[in-house]
């Protein structure tokens, strides 16, 4: 029996019946690994002897009839731009290839108190800086529904693994659509929660007033359960929000009559794949048939949106980036003095998109442009914020594509950024306005790839999206679907 292909509240069930064991469950799941991680790659370091030692500690407390937590025993991985003490946390750069924190994120020690299995670290876009995982230093991840494709990004990897069946579940980040666009090429449900509802100490800054970790999951109940682990105040992080936390279970309740959906005619935009809207339009008419009312809105800063991202994020990205000199940690190319070394070192360590970001960074912060760019993309953002506070006066929760594509051939776009930069139009604007938002999948293209559904909610209201989510999914059935890997599925 196979159960690397299962979500993680069954196997959760299945232990804690003694059904199976967490040893046998890592075992399957390594097993996957080794026969479709050549092809899909999403992991840049593996842990399996330290998988294997947390299963069968797992198994002895078992063996003496103690519970389990909901993540106790089960195999999960890591986007590779979390620190994880004693583990390489690389951000997919030459710059971080040896680092080892000597700390845990937060996050990792919210999730290590359940005791789970480590599978290791997953493979991203350099410093969370692309849509694709086509910028890791390391390399490409393979979208495992076509391994011509790219699994998005930046948290490709995770997306990929769990798409895979090389992890039940994954936690990634998101900055600008970096957990839902990945969760949406790869067919599995991917929630960004509202700004500062997860703690940001120790997830390697990329942009700090966007960045946002959330988990990568086989369905809508394994989100929810995830979420409630990860979730809470952090006097670690400034930023995190002091709201009580709410069992986001209580929420997985198929119940949507009456639920106001606002459809904004932004998100529709020309040059959006016929397939995908096709299916989002066909999942929305899903909710009219389940009792939901659905209301047209519009949301008309939404075209500003990405203009004031791409000067917004690298600003941050360019200030972030400043403290990796060569000197302190980090890898370092020696020169005849102090200028030369830092300037060696980020010139041959940094790749080519973080380069490009930190000089836009640079240029929208400098003297002279400053309040052209940078002051005028802060304005932009607190109007597209109010857009949305105007909407939800009106509606529960807003639905639109999660990817304007399905996902794309490797290589595709990588000539052209702009056309990269593109493909957030529909996941940027949550991150500008702090919002919580959720991919779940909802179709396929006439290829056969999968197809994400965005829902977007009030702030901190992650549990209307998903009890939106969790009814959706229960009318369908593809977050029981799995890619043809190895001769297997």
């Amino acid at each position: 029996m196979a159960l690397f292909d299962k979500p993680a509240h069954v196997l959760h069930d299945m232990l804690a019946k003694k059904e199976i064991s967490a040893t046998e469950l890592t075992k399957d799941v390594l097993g996957r690994i080794d026969a479709v991680e050549g092809d899909v790659q999403a992991y840049i370091t593996r842990t399996p002897d330290e998988a294997l030692a947390q299963a069968k500690a797992v198994d002895e407390k078992l063996a003496k009839g103690e519970s389990v937590s909901f993540l106790e025993g089960i195999p999960g991985a890591i986007k590779d731009n979390i620190c994880t003490k004693g583990v390489r946390t690389t951000c997919a750069s030459k710059i971080l290839d040896n680092f080892v924190p000597p700390y845990d994120a937060t996050v990792m020690t919210k999730v290590n108190e359940q005791h789970p299995v480590l599978l290791g670290k997953t493979n991203l876009d350099e410093f969370a800086m692309g849509g694709s995982t086509e910028n890791s230093a390391f390399h490409p991840t393979h979208n495992p529904w076509n391994l011509d494709c790219v699994p998005g990004g930046s948290s490709g990897g995770s997306a990929a693994a769990v798409a895979a069946g090389t992890a039940i579940w994954a936690l990634g980040s998101d900055t600008g659509g970096s957990i839902r666009q990945p969760a949406s090429f790869c067919g599995v449900v991917g929630l960004k929660p509202t700004y500062g509802r997860v703690s940001r100490y120790g997830l390697v800054a990329y942009g700090s007033s966007l960045d946002q970790i959330g988990p990568l999951t086989r369905d809508v109940t394994d989100a929810a359960h995830i979420l409630n682990i990860i979730s809470g105040h952090d006097d670690m992080d400034s930023t995190s929000s002091a709201a009580e936390v709410p069992d986001f279970t209580q929420a997985l309740r198929q119940d949507v009559k009456g639920l106001k959906i606002g459809l904004p005619k932004e998100y529709f935009t020309e040059g959006m794949d016929p397939d995908v809207e096709k299916a989002v339009r066909a999942a929305i008419e899903q909710f009219r048939a389940m009792g939901a009312e659905i209301v047209d809105i519009s949301l008309p800063h939404t075209k500003y949106a990405i203009s004031a991202y791409y000067i917004i994020a690298p600003a941050e990205a360019a200030t972030n980036l400043e403290r990796y000199d060569g000197v302190s940690y980090g890898e370092r190319v020696d020169g005849e003095d102090l200028v030369q070394m830092m300037t060696n070192t980020r010139t041959e360590l940094f790749g080519e998109e973080v380069k490009r970001r930190i000089m836009i960074g640079n240029y929208a912060l400098s003297a002279g442009y400053y309040d052209a760019y940078y002051l005028k993309a802060l304005k932009v953002r607190t109007l597209v914020q109010k857009d949305y506070f105007d909407a939800f006066e009106n509606v529960d929760v807003i639905m639109a594509p999660t990817a304007p594509t399905p996902a794309y051939e490797i290589g595709a776009m990588a000539g052209d950024p702009l056309q990269m930069y593109l493909q957030d139009v529909c996941t940027v604007p949550l991150n500008l306005a702090g919002l919580p938002g959720l991919s779940v999948p909802c179709g396929k293209s006439s290829k056969g790839m999968p197809i994400g559904l965005q829902i977007i909610g009030k702030p901190l209201d992650e549990a209307t999206i998903l009890r939106a989510a969790y009814t959706y999914e229960q009318s369908q059935s593809y977050h029981m679907e799995m890619p043809e890997l190895g001769g297997k599925h």
